[in-house]
């Protein structure tokens, strides 16, 4: 998946709190703060999780409620019909609509949208039979990688060249065949072309200190494949730095308001902040360039100023020979250059010069 900036999602997620009209205000500020892509979550709740399935300790701390997920999950879907609805704003406002799905019947939903890239998320890294749906929608995959290892990554780019490489009717036998994909010529293709890797700390917010961007080069050198980052610390300074390592998709939750009601509202940047984010993302694309080593245009007026050209130290006459006390290195650098010094040593001197003046001999 090759792109010429970075790509930024403004991840909506669940910040609507189960209501369309926030969600389309959502849509409006992504697409005022110059986002690429806004993106929810499509899920069904009971196919998600368990009765049994406690929330995590910052959705317990947020919400103000220890009840279970699948009671608080359920306040926060949007219906099929919600989802049209956003999309069709999104193309009114010229921002990419985006979703993750988190079950079976949800992704078969969005692949039925057309969507040309699919969002996996940490928690379905080892989600094999979903991964393997995912592969098979022909889309364009990013995958997060929160609280996983290298190996656990691997075995889930197995599943995905498996998918890639595979028609819909050829079923797995199991982990070999994964691996098989996964070390094949077509395989490794696939992905390259296909597939994006974020870096992720699954924590809300998550501690400095666990950030650890330089995982990003440590999954780009094992892998060969495009790293981005999806953050969740506070602010905006992780993703700006994010980029300036060479991330190539950066993902961030942004709500309308930090202090409204649900999980991921505390987490997440306000609008001003989405904005702000973009514009630093951009200005850091800007002036990280093009990596080769030469002189900037607008630098060019200033070499002459600040480089130096051999000049006399002193009065000097015609016949007599260069030394080094009649010799000297000063501004501007529009003479002989002070690399030709150690061979004007000795030599004789051409003409007279006055002090300061520029050797021409």
């Amino acid at each position: 998946m090759l792109m010429s900036k970075t790509l930024i999602i403004a991840e909506a997620g669940v910040n609507h709190n189960g209501c369309l009209n926030m969600a389309l205000q959502l849509v409006e500020a992504a697409s005022a703060a110059g986002a690429d892509v806004v993106k929810f979550q499509t899920f069904n709740a009971e196919q998600l999780v368990t009765n049994r399935a406690k929330k995590a300790e910052y959705q317990a701390e947020n919400t103000q409620n220890n009840g279970n997920q699948l009671e608080m999950l359920k306040q926060l879907q949007l219906s099929h019909a919600d989802h049209l609805t956003l999309m069709q704003r999104c193309d009114e406002l010229g921002i990419r609509f985006m979703s993750t799905a988190f079950d079976n019947d949800s992704l078969q939903f969005l692949a039925g949208l057309q969507l040309k890239i699919m969002k996996i998320p940490s928690g379905e890294i080892t989600n094999a039979p979903l991964l393997l749906q995912y592969a098979r929608t022909g889309a364009d995959i990013i995958l997060s990688t929160g609280v996983s290892t290298l190996d656990e990554v691997r075995e889930a780019l197995g599943v995905l060249a498996f998918g890639m490489t595979t028609s819909d009717t050829v079923m797995p036998q199991g982990r070999a065949d994964f691996s098989k994909a996964f070390a094949s010529e077509a395989g490794q293709q696939q992905l390259k072309n296909k597939v994006t890797l974020l870096h992720c700390t699954t924590e809300y917010p998550a501690p400095f200190a666990d950030i650890n961007l330089k995982a990003m080069d440590n999954l780009r050198q094992e892998f060969g494949l495009a790293v981005g980052y999806s953050d969740h610390s506070q602010g905006i300074l992780v993703p700006v730095a994010a980029v300036a390592r060479d991330a190539t998709v950066i993902e961030k939750h942004f709500t309308l308001d930090k202090n409204l009601p649900g999980p991921d509202h505390q987490a997440s940047l306000e609008p001003d902040e989405l904005k702000a984010m973009v514009d630093n993302i951009r200005q850091v694309e800007l002036v990280l360039g093009h990596g080769r080593k030469e002189p900037a245009p607008s630098e060019l007026k200033n070499r002459q100023l600040i480089r130096k050209s051999l000049v006399a130290a002193r009065p000097l006459s015609a016949g007599a020979q260069f030394s080094a006390q009649d010799l000297v290195c000063k501004r501007p650098g529009d003479g002989k250059s002070p690399f030709d010094y150690w061979q004007l040593l000795g030599r004789t001197i051409s003409r007279d010069y006055q002090h300061d003046e520029l050797i021409e001999d």
